[in-house]
């Protein structure tokens, strides 16, 4: 909506009022629309009772033939509406007076009419009062006091609140013209703000309105007030109570529409200076229409209080006989308008200020967690909101609520992750921290990363409490909701947390010493603490390529087999007759060779529906050991995720295939499973290791007869094998290395592991379907 939109009318209002027999005016509507038929016969036939058209005109404003146009283009009122503000004092915090005021409101109602609508508070305050105050009878003879009564304000403006009032009665009984009484209490006003002349006001009407009603109530108890209501002609009013209704229901419509511009009003004025200035181009647009609003309200304060008024003494008959009802609706609806646009600039502002809050938080966060400290906490309570008598960390094992001092001078790993975590990955952290011997040293901590716009849905999330009481044994955030801002948006922007779960370790003093430890917690597990690059880089130091590094971790037979001497084949691919032919094979030459080999199945790296159907076949047919049936998924991704950790563990230490043995080898396993036929890796116990295709691998076992005579020991069967493989040379063959997109590192150069010639480097987009 345009400012000017919000222009008060130009000063019609001048115009005197028609006069129509009877002593009524006419009127037209902001929107041009007279009154019903069925009104005009009314307003002819009703005869007012003697003497009673003279002090109806007394209790009426006067209203000019045409009502002023909110929406009006003309600024001229606008101009003279600023010209009358002159404040000369500092700002005051009217809202105790607002808040009497709407206590004020709320308690007087038609007493004969209980199921009148009535002002309804338009603040959290209002409702916050104390129950004996929000819930009395409107009757009872009981003072109830409030914290407001004894606010300093409530003082202050004590004597320009009831001069006011005094005011309004005067000039309202008087048949003064609307608009000029309005600019004359701006006038009067002049030296208040914006917010405060309103409440003034507001006050001022609430003081007549408030003793109106109170007559009303204690007429039938009490002496005083049945002489007052008999002067009033109250009792005669109070008859006809049915008649009155929708009156009432249009004045208190009204003042409800005037207590909620207030309150904008006054939140306009409360917005914190420090993030948003008063001079600033949001507040200037903002607040332009605000002395429209005053305007506004003060002019229908003015008609609900002629509209009291006009009650007495002239009774119901005037009520029906006039149109005022049509301008409190009119009236109501105007406010409304202005209260829609003063909404949505206040919303505007207050966005404005969150933003500037935000950004404030985060560089401060930002800056807490680049600064030394002597323990973890500071960190910690920054990244999680709790109270002091707040429990906020679950544990998982033991099921009990947590105080964040548990986790003080430990390491602290963070799993990083959104309701999304694949369960492998759960089920092998839960392996690896059950088997660790150093509990005591560090903490694994869950902390989920939900999508701001879920983050309520996430106090009854199911998924949520389903992961965090039955699939984390270690501590947990109580709730996601209790996860600061600030601290995710740190995770996503610096940590550069998407999707894919990320470990992250704080040491003692809560500095991050590993963005990304899970590639170590697959390599090593526990033995990787304290999960530093001094330790990875030791690790790697210590590290030789051969069965234990490649495989140890995955199955616990693994590490006895390696005790024994065994021969240990690892192999993979998802042909079922090349697995047949090559299981059978391998157990025939080390029959006759007397070698005891022990096999175990790792399927592909993307194990599909053919990878579970060969789990299957091997464990019905017994071709060699596999996982167990049932987890066979959880530990065929353990091996390939292991490996792709090895690799990104190397790549960021600034290793590649080119010098580092280590890292070529993992991609001869990478390219060996990217093909279509199987692949296998043998070694004896944990020294000579060899590895090939199926292509090479099937025909040099078939034809173990032509070099067993070379195996004179079992222990030189591995190194033999190497030997003739390395002999095969087929006459065509196409070796290929598949890298997923999300692997980061893609090297310039790669040498096939079989010819030694740079590989070819093309793009392809796979549908990874069986």
């Amino acid at each position: 909506m345009a400012a000017r939109d919000f222009m008060p009318p130009p000063s019609t209002d001048k115009v005197p009022p028609v006069r129509t027999p009877g002593g009524g005016h006419s009127f037209v509507t902001d929107h041009g629309l007279k009154p019903s038929k069925e009104h005009e016969r009314e307003h002819h036939t009703v005869n007012p009772r003697p003497g009673s058209g003279h002090m109806a005109a007394r209790g009426r404003l006067g209203r000019a033939d045409r009502a002023p146009n909110f929406l009006s283009s003309d600024d001229a009122l606008t101009k003279q509406i600023v010209s009358t503000h002159a404040p000369d004092m500092e700002d005051l915090d009217v809202r105790p007076v607002l808040s009497i005021v709407e206590d004020i409101m709320r308690l007087a109602r038609p007493s004969s009419a209980a199921d009148t609508t009535h002002v309804a508070p338009t603040q959290s305050h209002v409702d916050k009062l104390d129950d004996k105050v929000s819930h009395i009878p409107y009757h009872d003879d009981k003072i109830y006091h409030t914290t407001e009564h004894d606010a300093e304000i409530v003082k202050v403006l004590a004597y320009p609140i009831n001069k006011t009032s005094c005011e309004i009665i005067c000039k309202c009984s008087g048949g003064g013209e609307s608009h000029a009484i309005t600019m004359d209490l701006l006038k009067s006003l002049s030296s208040y703000s914006w917010d405060a002349k309103v409440v003034i006001t507001l006050a001022a009407f609430s003081i007549n309105y408030g003793e109106f009603w109170l007559v009303e109530h204690q007429y039938t108890k009490n002496a005083l007030a049945k002489n007052i209501a008999t002067l009033k002609d109250l009792p005669d009013i109070i008859a006809h109570a049915g008649e009155l209704r929708k009156k009432f229901e249009a004045v208190l419509n009204l003042l409800t529409q005037v207590l909620k511009v207030t309150h904008c009003i006054i939140e306009f004025k409360e917005l914190p200076p420090l993030y948003i200035s008063r001079e600033s181009p949001e507040i200037t647009a903002a607040t332009a229409h605000i002395p429209t609003a005053v305007y506004w309200i003060i002019r229908g304060l003015l008609t609900c209080a002629s509209t009291l008024l006009n009650l007495i003494g002239s009774g119901h008959e005037y009520v029906t006989s006039t149109s005022e009802s049509w301008e409190i609706q009119n009236l109501a609806h105007k406010l409304s308008v202005i209260l829609e646009h003063l909404q949505d600039q206040l919303k505007h502002c207050k966005d404005l200020i969150e933003r500037k809050k935000a950004e404030d938080a985060y560089i401060a966060f930002k800056k807490l967690m680049e600064s030394a400290h002597i323990d973890n906490m500071k960190v910690l309570r920054a990244m999680i909101r709790s109270r002091e008598d707040q429990r906020p960390l679950y544990h998982g094992s033991r099921r009990t609520n947590e105080r964040l001092e548990e986790l003080r001078l430990k390491y602290v790993l963070l799993l990083i992750s959104d309701l999304e975590l694949p369960h492998e990955e759960l089920n092998v952290l839960h392996l690896i921290y059950n088997q660790h011997s150093m509990r005591h040293e560090y903490e694994v901590l869950w902390f989920p990363i939900i999508n701001s716009t879920t983050s309520t849905a996430s106090l009854t999330d199911p998924i949520f409490y389903d992961l965090r009481n039955n699939h984390m044994p270690w501590y947990s955030v109580d709730n996601p909701s209790l996860i600061e801002p600030v601290a995710i948006r740190y995770i996503r922007e610096v940590w550069n947390f998407v999707h894919m779960p990320m470990l992250v370790v704080l040491d003692p003093q809560g500095k991050p010493s590993n963005l990304d430890a899970l590639p170590m917690m697959w390599i090593w597990g526990s033995a990787a603490f304290p999960f530093t690059k001094a330790q990875e880089r030791a690790l790697w130091a210590d590290s030789t390529w051969n069965i234990q590094l490649l495989a140890d971790a995955i199955d616990p037979r693994i590490p006895d087999w390696i005790k024994e001497n065994y021969v240990i084949c690892i192999y993979g691919g998802d042909d079922i007759e090349w697995i047949r032919k090559f299981t059978l094979a391998a157990r025939a030459a080390a029959t006759a060779l007397h070698i005891h080999l022990e096999m175990l199945y790792v399927g592909k790296r993307n194990p599909k529906e053919k990878v579970r159907l060969c789990h299957e076949v091997i464990d019905k047919e017994k071709l060699s050991n596999v996982f167990s049936v049932t987890e066979y998924y959880d530990y065929v991704w353990y091996f390939w995720v292991r490996l792709w950790s090895m690799w990104n563990s190397k790549k960021q230490m600034g290793m590649t295939v080119e010098n580092d043995r280590i890292m070529q080898e993992i991609m001869d396993v990478l390219a060996l499973d990217s093909s279509e036929k199987g692949w296998a890796v043998f070694s004896r116990a944990n020294f000579e290791i060899t590895k090939g295709n199926g292509d090479k691998l099937l025909p040099v076992l078939e034809n173990y007869r032509e070099w067993m005579y070379k195996v004179d020991h079992p222990d030189k069967f591995v190194m033999v094998l190497d030997e003739e493989l390395k002999r095969v040379h087929p006459d065509h063959h196409c070796n290929r290395l598949i890298l997923p997109g999300h692997a980061g590192y893609i090297p310039e150069r790669v040498v096939c592991s079989e010819c030694g010639k740079t590989m070819d480097k093309y793009v392809m987009y796979r549908c990874c379907t069986d």
